[in-house]
């Protein structure tokens, strides 16, 4: 059985608390209503810093001969089987007479409600449908949604103006969600990436591997004047993160 995390109701928020036992994690239903699709922030991440919130919409499609009534929806981490159990409802929206989208607001605080660096990564959702003719379906929705430490990365090229040998320093760090600070984040591979002057692309030059504390040392070559970067692709708990380029002149 999932536990919520703690939450505060606000104004115009609705509670689900339906999930009292075993038996609604199981899907239920009756009649013809049918869910046909859920949809997490418009398929994108949450990301989450340190101290902005952030709000997400998760939205149930569901289709039924008589139209539909209302919506419910609840969500949790995977990894801690602890989530939200309060949202805003934002109300269902007809695309014709069978079928509708219904919409729930979600607000992620790190500072006030909670989160944990452990429930970072794939999340889920039970949602609860009803139809205006009474039919009524629950279920745990078996499509993953990502919530993610936010990331920031950091590039410097020096010397400047440089003759040959260029040495590229940074640091990669993500949101710590139980201490509200940023930290570097060791042993991540990360690209060294160059954008020569006058064009609009970056190749990657090489892999480096962050430190212990997060920290990238590359020593290159520069043969052209351009801007030099530092891209961390991201994993399944913290965001991606690109550092803004370093422009460096050669002799």
């Amino acid at each position: 059985m999932r536990r919520l995390a703690v939450g505060v109701l606000l104004p115009g928020v609705v509670a689900f608390s339906a999930l009292t036992g075993p038996a609604a994690e199981a899907a239920t239903g009756n009649g013809d209503l049918k869910i046909t699709k859920v949809s997490f922030n418009g398929g994108k991440s949450v990301v989450v810093g340190t101290t902005e919130k952030k709000t997400f919409v998760l939205a149930i499609t569901a289709t039924d001969s008589s139209g539909i009534n209302a919506a419910y929806s609840d969500v949790w981490s995977t990894a801690t089987a602890t989530g939200f159990g309060y949202h805003a409802n934002l109300g269902c929206k007809a695309a014709n007479a069978t079928t509708a989208t219904c919409s729930m607001s979600y607000v992620m605080d790190p500072g006030y409600y909670g989160l944990e660096n452990a429930q970072a990564g794939a999340w889920q959702a039970f949602v609860d449908i009803s139809s205006k003719d009474h039919d009524a379906v629950s279920e745990n929705w078996p499509a993953k949604f990502y919530v993610k430490r936010y990331a920031k990365l950091t590039a410097d090229a020096s010397p400047e103006p440089v003759r040959k040998g260029l040495t590229v320093t940074g640091k990669l760090s993500r949101a710590n969600w139980d201490d509200n600070a940023y930290h570097g984040y060791a042993g991540q591979s990360v690209k060294l990436q160059f954008r020569k002057a006058g064009t609009s692309t970056y190749t990657t030059v090489r892999n480096v591997t962050t430190s212990s504390t997060g920290t990238l040392r590359s020593t290159v070559t520069a043969s052209a004047d351009g801007y030099w970067r530092y891209a961390f692709a991201g994993t399944a708990t913290t965001a991606s993160a690109k550092a803004p380029g370093d422009y460096v002149d050669t002799k």
